[in-house]
């Protein structure tokens, strides 16, 4: 209980349904949450994680004024200091659908009602104890989603590529990856893109120091200084993310200009 108490001590619960609500409440306080805060609808809930910022959020998947995705998607977009507090998904709507809804909004784990108080804990404990990496994209903002909804897995890794997650080459053909698409999606969305963008450039100049990388160093430190000199563009962007992509023989270098 003391490891999941930084998590669980000030919490959301976004519900329509009262009964629910109470006794998600009621059990959420016996896992030694302090503070529980419930909300019925999408935009009052959007106004209070504002305000009180937990570092727990539970949705419903849907009510009369509430799209837990979309709910999620708010999050994760948003410039809150909680955009990466866990999210749990807990609904009766268990559809191949909703499940991977709820992953693509970037929520954390996803239960289903009727649900035992074991069951809840595993997922409390799996966002606790058990971070994934953070994935700052343009089309995608939140968890990794190859671990989701972890609680009610427990074998060996499903995937091939789960054997490497984590290694050098998995996180800098990621952080290309997310570049590439950053530049390809900057006019649809700009502040996401730089978002992304920011973010890749100071995953790979982590990269660049755990591998004495310098090359690789330069780049990104030439990324980051030219999104600190002011607002950044599509085209200024291009020569600074091309010297990276440049490095990585497999990445397609960006376009300044969209035909």
């Amino acid at each position: 209980m003391s490891r999941i108490a930084p998590v669980v001590r000030r919490v959301v619960i976004v519900d329509p349904n009262p009964s629910a609500a109470r006794l998600l409440t009621d059990i959420v306080k016996g896992f030694g949450a302090r503070e529980v805060y419930v909300e019925a609808g999408e935009d009052l809930a959007m106004e209070l994680i504002r305000d009180v910022e937990p570092g727990l959020i539970f949705t419903e998947q849907s009510g009369q004024a509430l799209s837990g995705e979309s709910l999620a998607r708010k999050v994760r977009r948003s410039h809150m200091s909680c955009r990466t507090a866990p999210i749990i998904m807990v609904t009766a709507e268990a559809t191949a659908a909703t499940i991977r809804g709820a992953r693509d909004a970037g929520v954390h784990e996803f239960l289903r009602k009727p649900f035992t108080t074991g069951d809840l804990f595993k997922r409390v404990e799996n966002v606790a104890l058990k971070p994934r990496p953070w994935v700052e994209a343009v089309g995608y903002v939140g968890p990794d989603r190859r671990r989701f909804n972890s609680g009610e897995y427990s074998g060996a890794r499903k995937r091939r590529g789960d054997a490497n997650a984590g290694s050098v080459v998995d996180v800098r053909d990621q952080a290309t990856r997310i570049l590439v698409a950053a530049m390809a999606q900057f006019d649809q969305d700009p502040m996401q893109a730089v978002r992304a963008i920011r973010q890749q450039a100071e995953t790979l100049k982590g990269l660049a120091v755990r591998t004495a990388d310098a090359k690789l160093a330069i780049a990104a430190a030439a990324l980051e200084g030219y999104l600190a000199s002011g607002a950044p563009s599509k085209a200024g962007l291009a020569q600074p993310i091309g010297a990276i992509l440049s490095l990585n023989p497999q990445a397609q270098a960006p376009q300044a200009r969209t035909g």
